[in-house]
C-alpha cells in the first residue's frame, strides 16, 4: 500500500464510503418494506439478520431507518414480527430506547406497535420482554410523536383481550392517557381516544374510574371528523359494558350531543353515535325511556334512510332495544314512523344481509306488546315479505332465523284479519300454527269473519292441511271448526263431494204410489188429443 492510499484521509473517506453503503442500504430496505409483495422476497435474502446489528449501530440516522425497515417488515407479516421476538432484536430495540434522540423512539414504538397488532400472543411475548414500562415512560416525553407512538402501541397491545388490557391498565397508562387527550395536537387527540376505545372494550370500568368521560364528552366540541367519531366510539365502549356504566356516560352529559351527532354530515360520525345510543337503551327501561324523552327516536329514524355509511343496523337495534323495554316505548318508536322504513328494508333486495337481520329483529321487537301494536307492522305489509324471507331458498340461515321469529312475535299478538288471511294458503306448519291460533281468538265473537272465512275459501284450506292429532295445529284447527255448522264443515271437507255421489248412486228411489199405478191425469188428457 503506497503512502497516499494510507493517509488519514483516504482512511477516513473509506468509513466514510461504509457509513453510506449501510445508510443506503436501511433506507433501500425501508422503500422496499411498504409494499407487502416485497416481504417475502426480502426475508428469503435474509434481510433480518442484515438488519439485527445495524439497530445499534453507531449512525443514529442507520440506526432509525434499520428500525423502520423491521417495523414495515413485521406489520406485512406475522412470521417476520415472530423472527424478530426470537431472533432478540425486540430485545435489543428495548434496550437501546432511552439512549437515543426521539426518532429512534418513534421508530421503535411503531416496531412494538407492528409486532403487537397480529394477534395477542405476540402482545404478550412483548410484555413478557417488559416493553410495558418502556412505552408508559414514552407518555410522559415532551415530543409529541413520541407520545402518539406509544399510546398507540398501548392500544394495540391492550386491544386483543382482557388480560392484556388489564396488564396495561395496571402499568399506569389510563391518567397519562387521559393527560394526552387533552394535549392541543389533533393526532394526538386522535390516537390517545383510539386506545381508549382498545382499553374500554375490555375494561371499561377503569376508563370511568380514570375520569376520562367528561374530557371525551368535551372532545365531542372539536370540530374534526376523526376525533369525533374515535370519542363516540369510546363513550359507546364504555356505555356497552352494563348498566351503569352507560348511566355514568349520560350523567357525563354524552345524551345530547350523540343525538346532535346522529345528524352529522359525516357518515363515520353518524354511525358511531348510532351505535353509542344503541348501546345506551339496551340495558334498561328508564335510560330506554330517557332517550325517548330527549328526542332519540327522530334521530334513529332519519338514519334508517341512509344508503351508505353503514349507520342503519347500529340505528335499528337501538330501535329495537327501546321498542322491547315496554309497550308504550314501542309505541314511541311507531307514533315516529319507523315502521315504513323498517318494512321497506326488507323489500329491497339491494339490501345487506346484516341490514335485513336487524330490520327483521327490531319489527318482532315493536310488533310483540299488543294487537294495536302487531297492527302497525301488519298493516306495512311485512307478513308477506318476511314469510318469503324465511320460504326462500337462497336466504341465508340467519336471515331465515331472524324472520320466522319476527313472524311468531307479530303473529301471537295480530287480530287484524287481512293481514293473517294470504298466509293461510301459503305459510308452513310452523307458521300456519300462529296463524290459526289468532283465527281461534277471532272467529268465536265476530260473525262477519265467519262468514268471510267461508266465502274466501278459508273454511275449506284449513280443511285439507294434514295434522296428527294432539298438535298445537290440530287444535287450533278443531276450535275453528266448532264455531261452524257441522254441515258447512263436512261440506268443504276434502271427499265429501265423492261421497255424495257415491250416495247417489246408491239410493234406492222411493216414488209414492200415485205415479205407479196409474197415469197421471193431466198426462192421459194430452193423449186423447193426440189421438
Amino acid at each position: 500500500m503506497t503512502h497516499s492510499m494510507s493517509s488519514p484521509k483516504n482512511i477516513q473517506l473509506v468509513f466514510e464510503t461504509y457509513q453510506k453503503a449501510r445508510l443506503a442500504f436501511v433506507q433501500s430496505i425501508a422503500e422496499l418494506a411498504t409494499r407487502s409483495t416485497n416481504v417475502k422476497c426480502l426475508e428469503s435474502a435474509g434481510v433480518i439478520e442484515l438488519l439485527r446489528p445495524l439497530v445499534s449501530d453507531a449512525y443514529s440516522t442507520v440506526r432509525q431507518c434499520a428500525v423502520v425497515a423491521a417495523a414495515r417488515l413485521a406489520e406485512h407479516d406475522e412470521g417476520v414480527a415472530r423472527q424478530l421476538l426470537n431472533g432478540g432484536m425486540v430485545t435489543t430495540v428495548l434496550e437501546n430506547l432511552h439512549k437515543y434522540n426521539v426518532y429512534y423512539k418513534r421508530s421503535a414504538l411503531y416496531l412494538m406497535r407492528a409486532i403487537a397488532r397480529h394477534n395477542d400472543e405476540l402482545a404478550s411475548m412483548i410484555v413478557r420482554l417488559g416493553a410495558l414500562e418502556h412505552i408508559v415512560t414514552c407518555l410522559e416525553d415532551f415530543d409529541t410523536q413520541v407520545k402518539e407512538n406509544a399510546a398507540w402501541a398501548l392500544g394495540y397491545i391492550g386491544k386483543h383481550n382482557e388480560q392484556l388490557a388489564g396488564q396495561v391498565i395496571d402499568a399506569g397508562t389510563l391518567p397519562l392517557l387521559v393527560l394526552a387527550f387533552q394535549e392541543p395536537e389533533i393526532s394526538l387527540k386522535q390516537i390517545t381516544a383510539g386506545a381508549l376505545v382498545d382499553l374500554a372494550q375490555h375494561k371499561p370500568e377503569a376508563v370511568v374510574d380514570a375520569g376520562a368521560i367528561c374530557h371525551l364528552v368535551r372532545g365531542l366540541d372539536n370540530q374534526d371528523p376523526k376525533l369525533k367519531r374515535s370519542v363516540l366510539c369510546a363513550l359507546s365502549a364504555v356505555a356497552g359494558g352494563r348498566a351503569e356504566l352507560a348511566e355514568a356516560v349520560v350523567a357525563g352529559g354524552a345524551l345530547p350531543p350523540a343525538l346532535l351527532h346522529a345528524a352529522h354530515h359525516a357518515p363515520p360520525v353518524r354511525r358511531a353515535a348510532a351505535c353509542l345510543l344503541r348501546d345506551i337503551v339496551k340495558h334498561s327501561i328508564e335510560l330506554a325511556q330517557l332517550v325517548v324523552n330527549t328526542g332519540g327516536c327522530g334521530p334513529l329514524v332519519e338514519l334508517l334512510a341512509e344508503s351508505t355509511g353503514g349507520s342503519r343496523v347500529p340505528a335499528f337495534m337501538a330501535l329495537g332495544f327501546i321498542a322491547g323495554q315496554s309497550d308504550q316505548l314501542a309505541m314511541a318508536v311507531i307514533e315516529s314512523k319507523a315502521v315504513p322504513p323498517l318494512v321497506e328494508i326488507l323489500q329491497n333486495n339491494e339490501a345487506e344481509e346484516a341490514e335485513i337481520c336487524a330490520a327483521a329483529w327490531t319489527l318482532g321487537h315493536i310488533a310483540k306488546h299488543s294487537p294495536q301494536h302487531s297492527l302497525a307492522v301488519a298493516v306495512a305489509n311485512a307478513f308477506p315479505r318476511l314469510l318469503q324471507l324465511y320460504t326462500n331458498p337462497k336466504s341465508s340461515e340467519e336471515i331465515k332465523a331472524r324472520a320466522l321469529c319476527c313472524l311468531k312475535q307479530s303473529l301471537q299478538c295480530c287480530l287484524h284479519r287481512p293481514a293473517l288471511e294470504p298466509l293461510l294458503h301459503a305459510a308452513p306448519a310452523c307458521v300456519l300454527k300462529y296463524v290459526l291460533a289468532q283465527y281461534a281468538k277471532i272467529l268465536p265473537n265476530d260473525a262477519r269473519a265467519r262468514r268471510l272465512f267461508v266465502s274466501t275459501g278459508a273454511l275449506k284450506r284449513i280443511q285439507e292441511i294434514d295434522t296428527v292429532p294432539g298438535t298445537s295445529l290440530k287444535e287450533y284447527i278443531n276450535i275453528i271448526n266448532s264455531c261452524f255448522p257441522e254441515e258447512i264443515v263436512r261440506f268443504y271437507t276434502p271427499g265429501y263431494s265423492d261421497s255424495l255421489l257415491d250416495r247417489v248412486e246408491t239410493y234406492t228411489p222411493q216414488i209414492p204410489e200415485l205415479f205407479t199405478d196409474r197415469v197421471p191425469s193431466d198426462c192421459q188428457s194430452e193423449l186423447k188429443l193426440e189421438n
